[in-house]
């Protein structure tokens, strides 16, 4: 449940980062840089829940590296879509 909630979080962060780039940008090239700078954000945010996991919550690297993967994946790749689609 809390890897649907942190994959839900960066799809609502990737959102917020194209609200920003519409408003800042003011065209969909804008949106599309916005979908492009969320994605170091996003792992930076994936590499801090991966070692909360590790250190609080007992999990070992072994088990933490692959929902590092997919809470990684999920909303970058829906970021990768959208500036592709915006052609970025």
């Amino acid at each position: 449940m809390h890897m649907v909630m942190v994959i839900f979080a960066g799809l609502l962060l990737l959102a917020v980062f194209a609200l920003f780039g519409r408003l800042w940008g003011h065209d969909a090239a804008g949106v599309a840089l916005a979908a492009k700078w969320f994605v170091p954000a996003w792992a930076g945010v994936a590499l801090v829940n991966m070692w909360v996991g590790v250190t609080r919550a007992g999990y070992t690297l072994a088990q933490e590296l692959p929902i590092l993967a997919l809470v990684f994946a999920v909303p970058a790749a829906v970021a990768a879509l959208t500036a592709w689609q915006l052609k970025g």
